[in-house]
């Protein structure tokens, strides 16, 4: 009996000792990066309607393959060209009580140009819009590495959470430690801006289109945990 209790004994104080975690706080800090675009894009379309499939297809082919030729001749590379959508669908004349009659075919056909000398930007742009396309969706401009930035913004972003967590710290009469967990927010992305056009100016000359590339403003987020004291 003494030596079963005994045992019992030894096998309880063997079990680990669950550590005690420190007290903490947790804090999001944000600190933001300027970086220069380097790419930019843009995506324009044609839109055709005909009578039949064919008549409609074959005509958003002519306008968008004379597009394209402008674009190739103005610089654009093969690479730089891309068909992003492409679409058939009828149109329909409902009248209650009967079924759709169909009136005819509407043809949609994108591309979207993509390249990295931004000064071009607004000359392909305007040779797209002279050349038969008639709806635009958007212009994009970019950073191609997705680093760039990265190191500065960050910091920034673990400076900012030091420093509301050190406030936060003094006010409630502590002191505070070390960094014990620290965790990457996903950066935020720059917005893509719209860019619209009405379709009968579409078949006016368009001369370069005015557009700037400026700078974007890139932001991170770290979500850090520190020891109080």
């Amino acid at each position: 009996m003494l030596l079963t209790a005994a045992s019992t004994v030894f096998a309880q104080s063997a079990q680990p000792i669950a550590p005690v975690m420190p007290e903490s706080i947790t804090v999001t800090g944000t600190g933001k990066s300027t970086v220069t675009p380097d790419r930019f894009s843009f995506t324009l379309g044609v839109q055709t309607i005909g009578a039949t499939v064919d008549e409609a297809v074959n005509e958003n082919n002519r306008k968008v393959a004379a597009t394209i030729a402008a674009l190739k001749k103005a610089g654009a590379q093969d690479k730089d060209i891309q068909t992003s959508q492409f679409s058939i669908w009828p149109q329909q004349d409902y009248q209650e009580g009967r079924l759709p009659r169909i009136l005819g075919y509407q043809v949609s056909n994108n591309i979207t140009v993509r390249s990295t000398k931004i000064a071009d930007a607004g000359r392909l742009l305007g040779i797209a819009l002279s050349s038969g396309v008639n709806t635009s969706s958007g212009i994009q401009f970019e950073v191609s590495n997705p680093t760039t930035g990265r190191d500065q913004g960050l910091r920034a972003a673990i400076e900012d959470a030091r420093a509301k967590a050190a406030l936060l710290a003094s006010a409630a009469n502590r002191t505070l430690g070390k960094a014990i967990v620290i965790n990457e927010g996903v950066p935020a992305q720059p917005p893509v801006y719209p860019m619209t056009r009405a379709v009968a100016a579409m078949e006016a000359k368009v001369g370069d289109v005015p557009v700037e590339s400026g700078s974007q403003e890139l932001s991170y987020t770290v979500t850090v945990t520190y020891e109080l004291r």
